[in-house]
């Protein structure tokens, strides 16, 4: 039997929703913004060889779980696109902090996150583990969202070099929380990055729906949490129930 000293939980679609968020408006903001800073070439020729690079590293994010920061396919597409750069121009910092202002404002707490977390931290420590390609914008927007002081441990891909769902990423949460896997229990809303690379380093798993994996997606991943919720308000109701219920299982 393992108690449960330690909840972790993914952040972006578990404890936060993206409002309005369109890729295409993206990558003209993501434009724009490296124009005004200098890095300018024709829109055409930048979202060309922009979705080149992306589709390039994507394989390499999402095949080999190796995390690559949006510098190096946006220097990339810059370069094919005419505009010599590199990864350690200042310009392509300042146009990528500009382009995300938009996507930290587009960020809002689901319904019952932030009582949720509040409530774990009564009972155990608390992580967070985000698959995220530049880590400012997660500390960014924990800060703006008002839930930064909750956490005791947070742990984001650009920064760890490993997405979920690969084992290190989530060792490094468990080894800052300075807790064993059996010890931890995982809430997500993915059922490959979350549920699976959860269950594989040897936490305990509750998956949440959200407004990018629904009920049907787990059934259809053929993953078996060992919890399964609505949404967060159900998880906040039951939070002891469910922890004891957990804490009271095998590892």
């Amino acid at each position: 039997m393992a108690q449960v000293k330690a909840v972790v939980t993914d952040y972006i679609g578990t404890l936060v929703n993206a409002r309005n968020y369109s890729m295409e408006a993206s990558r003209r903001t993501l434009h724009k913004a490296l124009v005004e800073a200098g890095l300018e070439t024709d829109y055409a020729k930048f979202l060309e060889a922009y979705k080149r690079a992306h589709e390039k590293y994507r394989v390499i994010r999402y095949e080999q779980f190796r995390e690559v920061t949006n510098a190096v396919w946006v220097c990339e597409a810059l370069n094919d696109a005419g505009c010599k750069t590199s990864i350690e121009d200042p310009r392509v910092k300042t146009a990528l902090n500009v382009f995300f202002k938009d996507y930290v404002d587009s960020l809002e707490l689901r319904p019952y996150a932030k009582k949720l977390l509040a409530r774990i931290k009564e009972h155990c420590k608390l992580g967070l583990v985000s698959n995220f390609t530049y880590a400012p914008v997660v500390y960014a927007s924990l800060r703006k969202l008002r839930i930064n002081q909750f956490f005791d441990a947070v742990v984001v891909s650009e920064e760890n070099g490993w997405r979920k769902p690969h084992i290190r990423i989530f060792q490094d949460a468990l080894e800052k929380l300075h807790i064993r896997p059996e010890e931890a229990v995982f809430i997500g809303d993915s059922p490959l990055e979350d549920i699976k690379g959860a269950r594989e380093v040897g936490m305990r798993t509750v998956f949440v729906a959200s407004q990018f994996y629904s009920l049907k997606d787990l059934q259809d991943s053929g993953e078996k949490p060992n919890v399964i919720a609505e949404d967060l308000h159900q998880i906040y109701n039951n939070f002891e129930k469910i922890i004891g219920e957990l804490s009271s299982q095998a590892s």
